[in-house]
């Protein structure tokens, strides 16, 4: 699939990025994914060449880019090891809702500005951290979101002040989410909390859990599961060619 590598500047730096698109003529809906804890990395590049697939310029950028040139982390075994588990930790930890929104806006004033990409509303996508950041976006650069959705993402309802299911009467988004079965980030409370948030803010909404582990749909996770994944493939095409402007053909 056809990419270009590119780098942003940013209110905190430079943010390395990949873009994404099919094969043909464009401009198409522009979509941002956003990675799971692993950051960016071969299986996600692949994941954002699919998405592309089906007609949408897909921006992958490096969320952990404050930290520099950070070595890489082994999915398979980043959980066990215990100093790699602190240091994917700590790094997840690191990117705080504002950093989420304001990072947004560039990578949409980016999208907005390539050849290859249409319109000035976008979609999100994201998988376990990068579910929560997907849905944050959409609740707090709302003006810019018109599909936002997450993938076994944790962190969804918490106690916090700044839970992203607070954010429900902001967002203008269509929402999807899609948890996990036995995930104690994403539990079956958090999610009816989350879906009185959404439908009491009026939001367009799908809440589904999958019978599959946390990290079903990334290949390189311990948990991936393909039958969800293919699952989350089917849901993906689906909601973003209705919900975004110039839906691809099917």
């Amino acid at each position: 699939m056809p990419h270009v590598t590119d780098t942003i500047t940013t209110p905190d730096g430079t943010c390395p990025v990949r873009l994404f698109t099919p094969d043909g003529q464009g401009p198409w809906p522009g979509v941002v994914m956003y990675v799971d804890a692993g950051g960016v990395r071969d299986t996600l590049a692949t994941m954002a060449a699919k998405l592309a697939g089906f007609g949408y310029a897909v921006l992958l950028p490096d969320v952990y880019y404050r930290h520099g040139d950070w070595a890489p982390f082994d999915m398979r075994t980043a959980f066990a090891d215990p100093a790699e588990r602190g240091r994917l930790m700590s790094m997840l930890a690191s990117i705080t809702p504002d950093m989420m929104a304001g990072d947004a806006a560039t990578f949409f004033d980016y999208l907005a500005g390539r050849p290859e990409v249409r319109g000035d509303t976008f979609g999100t996508t994201g998988y376990c951290m990068g579910g929560r950041t997907s849905f944050t976006v959409a609740g707090r650069v709302p003006d810019r979101v018109a599909a936002a959705a997450a993938f076994h993402p944790g962190g969804l309802v918490t106690d916090a002040a700044d839970s992203p299911h607070l954010l429900a009467h902001q967002i203008r988004a269509a929402v999807y989410v899609a948890g996990a079965h036995n995930d104690a980030s994403f539990t079956p409370d958090a999610a009816e909390v989350l879906e009185k948030a959404l439908t009491a803010a009026g939001v367009e909404h799908t809440i589904e859990t999958y019978p599959a582990a946390h990290g079903f749909a990334v290949a390189d996770n311990p948990a991936y599961d393909a039958a969800a994944a293919e699952r989350h493939w089917t849901a993906t095409r689906e909601f973003f060619g209705a919900k975004l402007a110039g839906k691809p053909a099917t």
